[in-house]
């Protein structure tokens, strides 16, 4: 039974109640307050221990479009269109009736700004009132260029949306560095982005998940993407500064999280749990419990709600206001009127998700046991429709078009630490898999996260988990159905 949330820790006299959501590209929860002893990220750890952490949120698909207009809707992209990316001819665009989130909260009487990296359309429907400049590899300019943002208007409350371009792959190869890395994004050797001191680290000394290979080919790389974690955690730092010197850092809900995992093979545009598994830290500046850690089941589809539900914004069953949405229409703010086609897949101010506002102080909350994800393009050559239900131990995927070799993303495909093991052939090793299980893969994939973390042994054929596979079958159909996804047809013919 899904339960929606009411604001129940602020105080009727409460001060404005402004939101700052922080998403960085192609990150996993893999710093110091998720256990890493060697990334160094102070000031994440430290608004971690003021503030909630998830062990257990969840992209819904990780390809950066398609996830961020998840973000931004409360909606699987199968419902609100955005399929892919955005840019050039990839061309994915979203339903151009869709109402999302920035929209409802200036409707809600919300300023509205955005900051770096987009990576949606049209922007008609994912309308903020203002841009923000600023190099999104330098996040300490972009935290100080929302200064006057944060000030400009003391009897509205605001909601920023500040996105990097860390620490997504970039930059070319470091040809200077063993095994030639990519850059992801760093500066060459003695130079640094404005406001920025580099982080360099020795490549013996990084943690290789499961997911990945142990070998110095992936340990360069991830040297490479740790350096460009910690310019993220400099410019969070600068932006609670500048929140502080405002005076806006005691009444703003702080939330940071990733589009999803890291961008190598394996984890991006993948469902597997390197691609799925996010970091997820919120700050409710009115929860009493701190440094909590919950082990809620969340995903990306929860966020809209949970920040309208913030802001005052959701009704009892967990929709956006009728009274927010007469604002819209009456102001003339959808791009048209509904069409009969699309409004089965949107019901304007009704989400997938629910708010986890009432949870942040919960350590095992009941019934936050389970998440689904939805991915069908990447970039636009790369159609590989999956559908995912992930419970607390089991986990189905449904390839829903498994006779084609799985298609990479053009950066992953050249990425060195996947050619390496390529280039062994089908036999090499990657990860808990070989080369060849990833790229080719089986209708269903099944597996036991409890003993089989990193997804290495599939157990969809195996008679002893027959009942569980049909199961998990009826769950996805289930969540199919009810959040109207037109593939689902495929369970007919195919």
């Amino acid at each position: 039974m899904v339960m929606f949330a009411s604001i129940t820790n602020v105080p009727a006299h409460a001060a404005p109640r402004n939101v700052v959501l922080f998403v960085t590209d192609d990150q996993s929860p893999d710093f110091g307050a998720y256990g890493n002893p060697v990334m160094k990220t102070p000031n994440l750890d430290a608004i971690a221990k003021d503030a909630t952490l998830f062990n257990y949120a969840f992209c819904t698909t990780a390809s950066c479009s398609a996830s961020r207009s998840v973000i931004l809707s409360g909606l699987h992209n199968h419902a609100n269109g955005q399929y892919g990316h955005q840019h050039h001819y990839h061309k994915f665009s979203a339903f151009d009736n869709l109402v999302t989130l920035p929209v409802l909260m200036e409707a809600a009487g919300y300023r509205t700004a955005r900051c770096g990296k987009y990576h949606v359309a049209p922007s008609p429907v994912y309308r903020f009132q203002t841009t923000i400049a600023g190099n999104s590899r330098s996040p300490v300019q972009m935290a100080d260029n929302c200064k006057d943002f944060f000030t400009a208007d003391d009897d509205k409350p605001f909601f920023l949306y500040i996105c990097t371009s860390d620490p997504h792959r970039g930059g070319g190869k470091a040809k200077d560095l063993p095994y030639a890395p990519d850059r992801f994004g760093n500066p060459a050797p003695g130079k640094s982005y404005w406001g920025i001191k580099e982080v360099v680290y020795d490549p013996k000394d990084v943690i290789v998940p499961g997911f990945l290979p142990e070998t110095p080919t992936c340990r360069a790389e991830l040297a490479q993407y740790y350096q460009s974690c910690s310019r993220i955690d400099q410019g969070i730092g600068r932006l609670v500064d500048v929140l502080k010197e405002a005076g806006k850092w005691d009444n703003t809900l702080f939330i940071y999280i990733s589009d999803h995992g890291i961008a190598m093979p394996g984890a991006k545009t993948t469902v597997y749990e390197g691609g799925m598994h996010s970091p997820c830290i919120v700050r409710n500046p009115y929860n009493k419990k701190r440094g909590v850690k919950t082990n809620a089941m969340i995903s990306w589809v929860d966020l809209a709600p949970t920040i309208l539900d913030f802001a005052g914004a959701l009704n009892a069953k967990g929709a956006a206001k009728n009274e927010v949405l007469a604002k819209i229409e009456n102001k003339g703010n959808r791009t048209q009127r509904p069409d009969p086609q699309t409004t089965r897949y949107i019901k304007p101010g009704t989400f997938h998700g629910r708010s986890f506002l009432s949870v942040l102080d919960t350590e095992n909350p009941k019934g936050w046991d389970e998440v689904n994800a939805s991915h069908t393009f990447h970039e636009i050559q790369m159609y590989y429709p999956m559908r995912v239900v992930r419970e607390r131990r089991y986990k189905l995927i449904w390839n829903i078009a498994h006779p084609l070799p799985f298609p990479f993303a053009s950066d992953l495909w050249a990425a060195p630490t996947w050619q390496a093991q390529w280039k062994q052939g089908k036999g090499a090793p990657y990860g808990a898999k070989t080369v060849g299980n990833y790229v080719q893969r089986p209708e269903f994939e099944l597996y036991d996260l409890k003993n089989d973390p990193h997804e290495g042994k599939n157990l969809a054929s195996d008679p002893q988990h027959q009942q569980t596979l049909e199961r998990l079958k009826k769950k996805l159909k289930a969540f199919q159905q009810r959040t109207n996804d037109p593939w689902i047809m495929k369970w007919n013919y195919e």
